[in-house]
């Protein structure tokens, strides 16, 4: 890519900025979640947010999609859900005799997939195609997607009932994995007294739709400037070093594919714009690091969860040497 001017880097960090305050002011005391969701969505990846019911994952998608002028669908996701339920497919016209596409909720600009681990395989299948692919492909027809196209998809934590947890394979195409976690008890308090300011407005429905910062389109032109980051080689190897060391490490079953560096390398170039910087340093690489790789190893113990992971990849960066 070119080279990026110093103008354009400072006024979608400016931006950038304004959404990130913005939602911090609706969701209290997750200044770094939202940090690392506003990164992912710049560098046009898909969200998997995990946590207990009643966190603010949905409120978080939603205010999203209202500050960057994003037409959003949302799924609800259940056992019975039909991939058809997602992507859409024929109805029948009385009047013409004929059958019309109709399309399903997965065409729009961020579709916010709830529960996804309540979904059958099949139907998770389904919602990642859309997601690799950006088209879906209903009865031997191809339909492309809205363009940007970003999936938020939340998820219990294992264990809960009736839940399938997704594969590896699946797992891989989301950029980022987060937890939400609960709020800290001053931002709860900080939370019910928005609610109760919230209640005393006239109308409920509309006090939360927040104004758009920016619109799609701005969005995509972001999107470019970060693939024209400047990647110093140095800082390459870096970066594959730390991914080199999740194949080697012996509590990993499966390491980090080269997927997982390509994602890295996306996220990384994404943080140093939110930084207000056209080139990438290794802060960045340890900024996105965990959020980007810990849901792309497999751990040697069956028990283990995304702490474990979490830890290792610490470790790992603790230890990788640093280029000057």
């Amino acid at each position: 890519g070119g080279v990026l001017d110093a103008e354009r880097v400072s006024a979608i960090h400016t931006h950038m900025g304004e959404i990130a305050s913005a939602l911090s002011g609706i969701i209290r005391g997750k200044t770094d979640v939202i940090g690392q969701v506003l990164t992912a969505l710049l560098a046009d990846g898909s969200i998997l947010l995990e946590d207990v019911p009643g966190v603010g994952k949905t409120t978080l998608a939603k205010s999203l999609a209202s500050m960057v002028g994003l037409e959003f669908g949302r799924v609800q996701c259940t056992p019975d859900l039909l991939p058809a339920d997602i992507l859409g497919g024929p109805i029948y016209r009385p009047q013409t005799g004929e059958f019309e596409f109709r399309p399903g909720p997965v065409f729009c600009n961020l579709l916010i997939a709830d529960e996804i681990n309540r979904a059958s395989p099949r139907t998770q299948s389904a919602l990642l195609e859309a997601m690799a692919e950006s088209q879906v492909t209903i009865d031997g027809t191809r339909y492309a997607l809205k363009r940007p196209f970003i999936v938020i998809a939340t998820q219990n934590p294992g264990g809960f009932e009736g839940t399938f947890p997704l594969p590896e394979s699946q797992m891989d195409r989301f950029l980022i994995r987060m937890n939400m976690d609960y709020p800290d008890p001053e931002n709860e308090i900080a939370m019910l007294l928005d609610e109760q300011a919230d209640e005393r407005e006239a109308d409920p429905d509309h006090a939360h739709d927040p104004k758009a910062i920016i619109h799609g389109a701005d969005l995509l032109q972001y999107q470019a400037a970060v693939r024209q980051v400047a990647v110093d080689a140095k800082v390459a190897a870096y970066l594959v070093a730390i991914v080199h060391a999740t194949r080697q490490d012996s509590r990993i079953r499966i390491g980090c594919s080269p997927r997982g560096s390509k994602m890295l390398l996306r996220m990384a170039r994404a943080s140093a714009i939110m930084k207000g910087r056209g080139y990438l340093l290794p802060d960045d690489v340890q900024a996105v690091a965990v959020p980007t790789l810990a849901h792309r190893m497999s751990l040697q113990s069956a028990g283990s969860s995304i702490g474990d992971a979490t830890e290792i990849l610490q470790e790992i960066l603790t230890r990788t040497e640093i280029p000057v």
